[in-house]
């Protein structure tokens, strides 16, 4: 298959996970929260698993000086750390999120768009970088997207808008994936020479998300029960990433 095609497959199914919503039709609200709280600890393992078992060593590979890698994954943390501040971008998992509490729908819309967007570039660079890179950087995006599609289905819900517009509207904005992947793979000439840097800036990405944004999400609760359960998700996230580059490699 065509790697155009490949990426263009890879970015719409991530699309698809805006459809999550449709878990709150469904079930009640507790469970969904639930749900959402055990996706996030997967999500933050995983994305560290991805981080230090694939994107570093691929940038390593590309031969720029490692000071320097780490040089630009330090910029990436700091560039979406500005990016959450201007474009709205907050990973909230609920209706209680007060930083989206303090926003109007449009705006939590076009944050969703913003991001979406940069899934959809960092998707479509892995697979220029690797074909297997490209999958589980697939895999880590669509874990990460569950429970922020799940709080931005409650959060909108909260705001009044009735579940299928709320429904809708999540889906539309999910496809910024597809134009994002689209945009850069027909870019990908531009990024030649440049490839080390911008799996570091994905690096920067990822530790970000995990550290910033998912794990203070996992501190709130305290119950030794659940906090075991977090803690041996968070641990299941790294190791399915390291298994699947162990297999993927062969």
């Amino acid at each position: 298959m065509p790697l155009f095609f490949t990426i263009l497959i890879a970015s719409f199914i991530v699309s698809l996970i805006a459809l999550i919503g449709v878990v709150l039709l469904i079930l009640k609200s507790d469970i969904a929260r639930r749900f959402s709280l055990y996706f996030i600890s997967f999500a933050a393992g995983a994305l560290l698993g991805a981080t230090f078992f694939e994107i570093l060593p691929e940038a390593f590979a590309t031969g720029i000086k490692v000071p320097d890698i780490l040089l630009y994954v330090l910029f990436g943390i700091l560039v979406f750390f500005i990016l959450e501040k201007l474009f709205i971008w907050y990973h909230c998992h609920g209706e209680t999120c007060v930083a989206h509490r303090q926003q109007s729908a449009p705006l939590i819309l076009i944050g969703d768009i913003v991001h979406n967007f940069v899934d959809g570039i960092i998707i479509a660079l892995a697979f220029l970088v690797d074909i297997n890179l490209g999958i589980i950087t697939t895999v880590v995006v669509i874990f990460h997207e569950i429970p922020q599609e799940i709080g931005d289905f409650s959060i909108l819900i909260f705001g009044g808008m009735t579940k299928a517009k709320a429904l809708t509207w999540n889906f539309i904005t999910a496809l910024s994936v597809v134009a994002g992947a689209t945009i850069t793979y027909f870019l990908s000439d531009f990024f030649n020479g440049i490839i080390g840097i911008l799996l570091a800036l994905i690096a920067g990405h990822f530790i970000y998300i995990a550290t910033a944004d998912l794990i203070p999400e996992l501190h709130k609760e305290t119950r030794f029960r659940v906090s075991f359960i977090q803690i041996s998700l968070l641990s299941l996230g790294v190791f399915i990433i390291w298994i699947m580059g162990k297999i993927l490699s062969y």
